[in-house]
């Protein structure tokens, strides 16, 4: 490393940020970026450490020690061209991965990780400045057609690795814009649209065709893709929401998080009329059922919507501020985690059940909760506490408690793909129960991490091609014989 000294020197730094006061007034990113200098001491901060366990924390296998000496050294062309390498959009990541890297980092190990993402994403926000980043050249063409279905993190991923290959590639959106997930499901605050948009249109200049507000299994059927395409993927995500089913649960306020978050994209994008909104926290008492990164998302947009008040609640017991003796490097650290939608303002309770929710004529007006005590997390038994059921005005309650499983309806139904135990589709080496159909993401593994949806992307994208190229070689064994 350039400097085998650095993490000695060089304390890990802040994000920095816009003041919470001024960025709930909006729904622009708010990360500031640091001056040239300060990156290239956080790029110090990596050690020579012999074995780099980031490369096993991270889905991709990003080669961190590489391009953090790369950034140090002042090269950020080639520390692009490493990044580049292994991870189609760091865009994406260096914006909203939870950097499962950084929990690996050897230097976490009694002082705080490198700053792997904050890296990452100056790298390539550099690269896009400086015009290193541009369509993929031209290739010879295969001939063989391939048809993606969903333009999420996976199906870009799919199609980008692809079209490098020579394939014909159309993807195929039920949406009115790209992006998946990315697109409806992560606020603009955390990942602005302008920045799904610069991807997908390298995508279209390296020669992916994209098709939105086509519905695969209702507006084309999955016969009709066998017969015009060599290869089908689905990456259609985990999209079936975990629910509730406890007493006013019909209630109007009572919403899933995935349509108020995505509601909110859609009226920043003008997709719809912003008059009469769907949803709409302000002046309500808001309540967000489930503690994790999505919940956080329906803090944020929540305080942006001028909620009266925002309550996120969790099943689970409050986490440690610091790793426990069972929790070791380099697992994931099941610590407190206190986001920046956090620090906007809202009340946060844990070991908390919801009991039922109170309306008045069909409206949401109250919730009803208790504390309880675990008695096996395993086995997912716990107990209520005597005596601490309490009753809190709610006119708006958004379950933000992950999702089962794909959708098991439509294509799927059609072509009569098998699923496994969990709902999810099964795949052997990501290749489903039909001959010409694939799956990558979400859809396969469950729900995940966006990390995660682009490394299944690239290893279906590679299974793919290789079979194409393997049926090209036997059809041209056989047609010399």
């Amino acid at each position: 490393m350039g400097d085998v000294k650095g993490f000695l020197k060089h304390t890990r730094a802040k994000k920095q940020y816009a003041a919470p006061t001024e960025r709930v007034e909006h729904f622009e990113e708010f990360v500031l970026p640091w001056p040239k200098e300060e990156y290239k001491d956080q790029a110090a901060r990596c050690m020579d450490c012999g074995i780099p366990f980031c490369h096993q924390g991270c889905p991709l296998g990003n080669k961190i020690p590489d391009f953090n000496d790369a950034v140090y050294q002042g090269d950020w062309k080639g520390a692009f061209d490493i990044l580049k390498s292994t991870n189609n959009f760091p865009e994406f990541t260096g914006r909203i991965c939870p950097a499962p890297c950084e929990a690996s980092c050897v230097l976490g190990l009694n002082n705080q990780a490198v700053n792997i993402e904050h890296i990452e994403r100056e790298i390539i926000e550099t690269a896009f400045d400086e015009g290193w980043e541009k369509p993929h050249p031209v290739v010879p063409k295969t001939n063989k057609k391939v048809a993606v279905i969903g333009s999420g993190p996976a199906g870009l991923a799919v199609a980008d690795e692809l079209i490098k290959k020579g394939h014909e590639v159309v993807v195929y959106e039920r949406d009115a814009q790209l992006g998946g997930l990315l697109r409806y499901g992560i606020p603009d605050f955390k990942l602005a649209k302008s920045v799904v948009e610069r991807r997908v249109d390298l995508m279209k200049a390296s020669g992916v065709v994209f098709k939105t507000g086509i519905h695969v299994g209702t507006d084309i059927t999955g016969g009709t893709l066998a017969a015009e395409y060599d290869s089908v993927v689905l990456c259609t995500g985990s999209t079936i929401p975990r629910d509730m089913q406890i007493e006013g649960r019909d209630l109007k306020g009572v919403e899933f998080a995935m349509p108020f978050l995505s509601h909110q994209n859609q009226k920043n994008g003008k997709e719809i009329d912003v008059i009469q909104p769907r949803f709409n926290a302000e002046g309500k008492h808001v309540v967000v059922i489930g503690g994790g990164d999505t919940g956080a998302d329906c803090v944020g947009t929540s305080n942006r919507q001028k909620a009266a008040s925002v309550l996120q609640i969790e099943l689970l017991d409050k986490p440690a501020t610091a790793r426990s003796t069972e929790n070791p490097w380099p697992e994931w650290p099941m610590v407190l985690n206190t986001s920046s939608s956090h620090e906007e303002g809202v009340d946060r309770e844990w070991s908390m059940l919801t009991k039922r929710f109170i309306g008045e004529a069909g409206q949401l007006k109250a919730i009803e909760m208790v504390e309880i005590e675990w008695i096996d997390k395993g086995q997912f038994k716990f107990k209520e506490r005597e005596g601490s059921s309490k009753i809190l005005p709610c006119d708006l309650a958004l379950l933000a408690i992950g999702f089962s499983h794909t959708d098991p309806s439509g294509l799927v139904e059609e072509m009569k793909l098998a699923l496994d135990s969990r709902g999810n589709l099964q795949t052997t080496n990501f290749k489903t129960s039909h001959p010409k159909f694939y799956a990558a993401g979400d859809s396969r593994r469950g729900q995940s991490l966006v990390v995660w949806a682009i490394a299944e992307g690239r290893k279906a994208a590679k299974v793919v091609h290789d079979q194409l190229m393997a049926e090209a070689v036997s059809i041209t064994v056989v047609a010399d014989l």
